[in-house]
């Protein structure tokens, strides 16, 4: 395959900064049960809706990144990652059982959520399930939580990912420098942000890391290429062998509860059901 092989040399990382990954805890089982018990006594006792709980845990995780090359790269770096979950189920008034979940995640065990919010966040969450209502046919204005919109954001991920670009198997093939989304819509990169769960100082190829803007005033800024597609697409390695690393969705500066109020009578999307989409 004349398309495979290292990606180019000048692409290579030179320098690997620090970019504050790496803080592991001494083991203690001890604190890690009291963290799952507190969030999950917490969620327990916030409403008598509040029927179980479908478990609790704290988890620890430590990595080493190791990658060298044919061009006489090698470099490494040591990444940590902390976790609290909670998990917990409800009965409604006509008697039907739902379950929703709450976690925290950062590289620091300090930056966590207390495990009192979690087990919180869990019940509010499982209690907002309860008692669904339906709406009366009609067109309404539709808002998706968070949670819904990293989902459709990982959509675009894969449209304007190298591999189905090549393979002419996406929808945005041909769209770079064009209008896809929105004016307002506006999505940056940034790998090197301090403690960040996505931050990486080189991609899966040795290439180096760096800021870029991916959508632009609604503008497809740029595609996301290992060394291979770049090779298939006669274009550079964008350094997301891997994955991407810290999006950011420019905010219009608005808060929840101000685009519920703007939303008015309309759907909160907070969870959807199917086998993906065809890009």
């Amino acid at each position: 395959d004349p398309f495979a092989g290292p990606a180019p040399k000048e692409f290579m990382v030179k320098e690997v900064p620090d970019l504050d990954l790496f803080h592991p805890d001494s083991p203690d089982p001890d604190y890690a049960a009291q963290v799952a018990i507190a969030a999950e006594k917490e969620a327990l006792s916030y409403s008598d809706a509040i029927k179980q709980s479908d478990g609790a845990s704290y988890d620890s995780h430590y990595g080493v990144k190791v990658y060298g090359n044919s061009h006489g790269l090698l470099a490494s770096y040591a990444s940590s990652r902390h976790s609290t979950s909670c998990c917990v189920i409800g009965v409604g008034k006509n008697g039907e059982m739902e379950r929703d979940y709450s976690y925290t995640v950062a590289r620091h065990r300090d930056d966590l959520w207390t495990p009192e919010t979690v087990g919180r966040k869990a019940a509010e969450n499982t209690v907002s399930r309860l008692d669904a209502q339906r709406l009366k046919t009609g067109p309404y204005p539709i808002m998706f939580a968070a949670d819904v919109a990293t989902g459709l954001i990982g959509h675009l991920v894969m449209a304007i990912s190298g591999g189905n670009l090549y393979r002419k198997s996406s929808f945005l093939l041909d769209h770079l420098g064009k209008q896809v989304l929105p004016e307002w819509f506006n999505i940056s990169e940034r790998p090197h942000v301090l403690r960040g769960l996505a931050s990486s100082p080189f991609d899966s190829e040795g290439v180096y890391t760096q800021d870029c803007e991916i959508i632009t005033d609604g503008v497809l800024a740029s595609y996301l290429l290992t060394s291979y597609a770049a090779r298939k697409m006669k274009m550079d390695p964008t350094g997301h062998a891997g994955g991407i690393h810290n999006w950011y969705v420019k905010s219009t500066g608005q808060n929840f509860e101000q685009m519920l109020k703007e939303l008015g009578t309309g759907l909160l999307v907070t969870e959807v059901m199917g086998q993906g989409v065809n890009v």
